[in-house]
């Protein structure tokens, strides 16, 4: 029965599993611990953008919208890459890859988190805020999902720039402007993308392959790939530098940049000499720490020096 199910085309599955649907897939489709990071640094654009803290209705609401936008891109993710997910291991279980959930029901599900975010932002927060979280999320699921990922092996490096937008979200929520300091945050995370997927894409080379998606190592190979991956930990350490070099930020931010930036060298490092998958799963998974911890550093710098 299940191999029957399976051969079925996705609308149709949907409506044979449909009595397995839970919020728990609807939740999957969101993409939540990936949102969760892109609301970390929204939160700590939110509190370096002013003195003190802000109030709590610009915390929650700006919060909320933006997390209902990327909801929405991530929705849409799932959507265009269906084909590809049933091909990938890590991603052959989704929702819509298997046909829990209809294609056009998740559309729904996107244009409503889509059109509440918008509300939100515009309502309550500001319009500069509600367009380039809008902007965002068109360039995500629109520029680099439908186009990008599948036309150029720089694909994450030119759509990383989506990605790297919720510090600036975050700061222009609190202030209603864009600031040279919010885009150095918007300018770290940008450098930090390409090392962080890439060590992830030589980890999954042969799925990729196998999906057509022309990620480097498929075109390039892995020590093209792994020089690059060093190239931009050194471009990423040097840009990391910027909040204390422009004043933004003092010595414990500096210490911590610093140590976790040559950490992140370190990974970069063994990985051009090994080779190894392992070690690019494991710089893969140090580059999540690195930017979450770097955020943190940051915000605890600032309410030191303040």
């Amino acid at each position: 029965m299940s191999e029957q199910v399976e051969a079925l085309p996705a609308e149709e599955r949907a409506s044979s599993t449909i009595k397995t649907i839970s919020w728990r897939d609807y939740l999957e489709l969101t993409k939540p611990k990936v949102v969760a990071l892109m609301i970390l640094t929204s939160v700590i654009g939110m509190l370096l953008a002013a003195p003190g803290v802000p109030g709590w209705s610009v915390l929650l609401y700006g919060n909320l919208g933006i997390a209902l936008l990327a909801g929405a891109a991530a929705v849409v993710n799932h959507v265009v890459d269906q084909k590809i997910d049933t091909i990938m291991a890590r991603t052959r279980k989704r929702p819509v890859a298997t046909g829990r959930i209809a294609t056009l029901d998740a559309m729904l599900f996107a244009t409503l988190l889509a059109a509440i975010g918008m509300f939100v932002l515009i309502w309550q927060v500001n319009e500069l805020t509600a367009w380039l979280t809008l902007a965002s999320l068109v360039g995500y699921a629109g520029v680099y999902t439908l186009f990008l990922k599948r036309a150029t092996p720089q694909n994450i490096v030119i759509g990383g720039l989506a990605g790297a937008m919720p510090p600036l979200l975050g700061w222009t929520a609190v202030t209603g402007q864009i600031d040279g300091h919010a885009l150095l945050l918007v300018l770290i995370i940008f450098a930090w993308t390409p090392p962080h997927f890439w060590a992830l894409a030589i980890h999954r080379k042969e799925e990729y392959a196998k999906a057509g998606i022309p990620m480097l190592p498929v075109t390039h190979g892995n020590k093209y790939t792994e020089l690059h991956i060093l190239l931009y930990t050194l471009m990423l350490l040097a840009v990391s530098l910027l909040p204390f070099v422009t004043g933004m930020s003092g010595g414990i931010y500096l210490v911590g940049a610093l140590v976790l930036g040559l950490r992140f060298l370190q990974y970069a490092i063994r990985l051009l000499k090994g080779d190894d998958r392992r070690v690019a799963l494991n710089t893969f998974k140090y580059s999540i720490t690195y930017l979450m911890v770097l955020f943190v550093v940051l915000l605890v710098d600032h309410f030191v020096y303040f």
